[in-house]
């Protein structure tokens, strides 16, 4: 059996932990640059604010409603994230995290009977620990617990649980839920799915299994075998190393000064480098690119990107913002109004068995400086030390005008009860 565990609107949910007024209010948060909804409480969903809806175009129904509107505050979700993670890793002694609000658990050992009373014990722990609500679903595969998990959301919202503990609640599950809505299905195989009959996840696991490997490639039967019952998926307990790190952003504003534009470009390469280092891998290549906005009809249209390949693998923050920035001079060209630059580092190699070059030795003083400079950052604070050309007014910043404490964080933002 595996249960999968759910954080019930989460950036929303993470919200509301810190503001009890919030409480049976309707709340969105916006994405990067307050421009688009990412996600919404039940309050605002019942009221008709879809996702991924832009922010201007929902002015009308915002103010009506008066809907509470939060930018994108990833330091606080993301630390939350991390307590739900670790008091879920208290009940079993395996577990997958597979995104920021989501965990697989392995529950195979544990006392069959004990299982649902163990899902209400998770669920109960993880709203007393950390304030958050989440939905558990068991069942006997991964995409089956996938399933469930919606099934307690859609059929079971109040007891936030469900555990398909026999052949006939699995199929209960099955008929219930349209084969669109199984985990892995996208949207072309379920037209082909549709377009032949088989409308519900029940309906699949009577598909043929020459007709679905001819359809759905071997990767859809080992779904189709997962829905009727048959392991195919293990838990990934290792999250697999990147094989490439990109970190971008849109301006928060159209940015025509080059000094500007270079400075966030250092930043996003210190960036790339320090989520290298915590890899354990070196980089020898990196692209650098920098564009104007498509959807400024007015403006005059550019994107170029240049790939630059490093003399010698590093993860160094000093080497990888040198090169970015001989690339960014390349790809800069005056007379456009930037939205938006980024920098991606690929073509890893592991730490311990890098290829020297016989004309760019490795510099032992830059290492240790950059292994210092490392430390420092991690036990006082992101970017204490940088790099002076990454500069600290950082005006190109995206928009953030709603952003909430960050209260788990930082000293300053931390509640205080008054008397």
């Amino acid at each position: 059996m595996y249960a999968l565990v759910d954080c019930n609107n989460f950036y929303t949910s993470c919200e509301k932990v810190f503001s009890p007024a919030l409480e049976k209010k309707p709340i969105v948060v916006l994405s990067n640059n307050d421009g688009c909804v990412i996600s919404r409480s039940e309050e605002a969903k019942q009221i008709g604010i879809r996702m991924g809806a832009p922010a201007h175009m929902i002015e009308d129904l915002i103010k009506t409603n008066q809907v509470n509107v939060f930018s994108s505050n990833y330091t606080l979700y993301g630390d939350m994230s991390d307590r739900v993670m670790k008091t879920l890793s208290a009940f079993v002694p395996r577990m997958e995290i597979y995104s920021i609000d989501e965990a697989f658990l392995d529950m195979h050992g544990l006392p069959q009977g004990d299982l649902l009373k163990l899902a209400f014990t998770i669920r109960r722990t993880i709203g007393q620990n950390t304030g958050i609500p989440v939905c558990v679903g068991v069942a006997p595969t991964k995409t089956l617990a996938k399933m469930a998990n919606r099934y307690a959301k859609k059929m079971h919202r109040e007891a936030g649980v469900f555990w398909a503990a026999n052949q006939r609640l699995v199929e209960e599950m099955l008929r219930y839920t349209d084969v669109r809505d199984v985990w892995g299905i996208g949207h072309q195989h379920s037209r082909i799915l549709k377009a032949n009959g088989f409308n519900t996840a029940f309906d699949l696991t009577r598909a043929p299994d020459d007709w679905v490997r001819q359809h759905l490639a071997v990767v859809g039967l080992r779904l189709v075998n997962e829905l009727r019952g048959i392991q195919a998926l293990g838990l990934e307990e290792e999250q697999p190393a990147k094989k490439n790190i990109c970190t971008s952003r849109s301006f928060g504003k159209i940015i025509t000064d080059k000094n500007l534009v270079k400075e966030a470009i250092s930043n996003y390469a210190a960036s790339c480098a320090a989520k290298l280092s915590g890899q354990q891998e070196l980089a020898k290549q990196l692209r650098v690119f920098v564009q104007t906005n498509p959807f400024r009809a007015q403006d005059l249209q550019y994107f170029r990107s240049i790939i630059v390949q490093l003399p010698l693998a590093t993860a160094s923050a000093l080497d990888i913002i040198r090169y970015a920035l001989k690339g960014f001079e390349i790809v800069y060209r005056d007379g456009f109004n930037y939205h938006k630059g980024g920098v991606e580092l690929s073509d890893f190699v592991p730490a311990d068995a890098v290829q020297l070059n016989l004309f760019a030795g490795e510099n032992k003083k830059q290492q240790k400086a950059m292994a210092a400079v490392e430390g420092l950052n991690k036990s006082l604070g992101k970017e204490t030390v940088k790099v002076g050309i990454q500069g600290f007014a950082k005006s190109y910043k995206m928009r953030a005008g709603m952003l909430s404490p960050k209260y788990t964080t930082k000293l300053a933002d931390v509640i205080t009860i008054k008397h």
